[in-house]
C-alpha cells in the first residue's frame, strides 16, 4: 500500500490583476502548504475504484477522478487502483483540499502504476485540472502567477503557529 498526503494551503497573499480572455482572473499570490492534510491510500486493483471517509464528498465531482481519468488518457495505462481517501481538509473551505488530492492522485498513480512520468510531465497535466494543481506538486511555499500555472518556489518561512477560523460546512466536525 502507498500512502501520499495531501496538504492544505494558506493564500499569505493575493492580488487579482484582471480578467483574462479565457474567462479566468489573472492573479498574483504567495501561498503556503500547512499542517493539516488529506491522507490518500492506494493499492493496485482489477479496476478505478474510490472511497472516502466523508461521505459528503462525491469523488465523481471532484478533481480526483478527473486527474485520474486524465493520467490513464495521457499514459495509455489501463491497470486500476484502489483510493482510500481520508478527508480532514474541510469542504469548500478554500485551502485547495481538491487540488491537493488531485496532485496527490497524479502523484501516487505515476508511482503505484510505475509510469516514469517526471516532474515536469505531471506539471504539463496540472493546469488541465485545475488552478491550484500545480502549486500543489511542488508544496512548500511559492508564488502562483497567471491563473495558477506558473509557480515560483520561495524560501520556507520560519516556522509560526496559524490559526484557522472557519464558519459550520455541513460533513465537517
Amino acid at each position: 500500500m502507498l500512502t501520499v498526503k495531501a496538504p492544505a494551503k494558506v493564500n499569505l497573499t493575493l492580488e487579482v490583476l484582471g480578467k483574462r480572455p479565457d474567462g479566468y482572473h489573472e492573479i498574483r499570490s504567495v501561498i503556503q502548504t500547512i499542517n493539516l492534510c488529506d491522507s490518500l491510500r492506494f493499492r493496485l486493483n482489477d479496476k478505478l475504484q474510490f472511497g472516502s471517509d466523508n461521505p459528503d464528498f462525491v469523488v465523481e465531482e471532484s478533481l480526483v477522478s478527473r486527474a485520474a481519468a486524465l493520467l490513464r488518457q495521457t499514459t495509455g495505462c489501463s491497470k486500476g487502483a484502489r483510493i482510500e481517501i481520508g478527508k480532514r481538509i474541510p469542504l469548500a473551505s478554500g485551502l485547495g483540499g481538491d487540488s491537493s488530492d488531485a496532485a496527490a492522485i497524479l502523484r501516487g498513480l505515476n508511482k503505484l502504476w510505475r509510469l516514469g512520468l517526471s516532474s515536469a510531465e505531471l506539471l504539463e497535466l496540472a493546469p488541465r485540472l485545475g488552478s491550484d494543481v500545480a502549486f500543489f506538486l511542488y508544496g512548500g511555499m511559492a508564488l502562483v502567477e497567471g491563473r495558477g500555472e506558473r509557480v515560483t518556489p520561495l524560501p520556507p518561512l520560519p516556522h509560526r503557529w496559524v490559526v484557522l477560523l472557519m464558519p459550520p460546512v455541513p460533513g465537517m466536525p
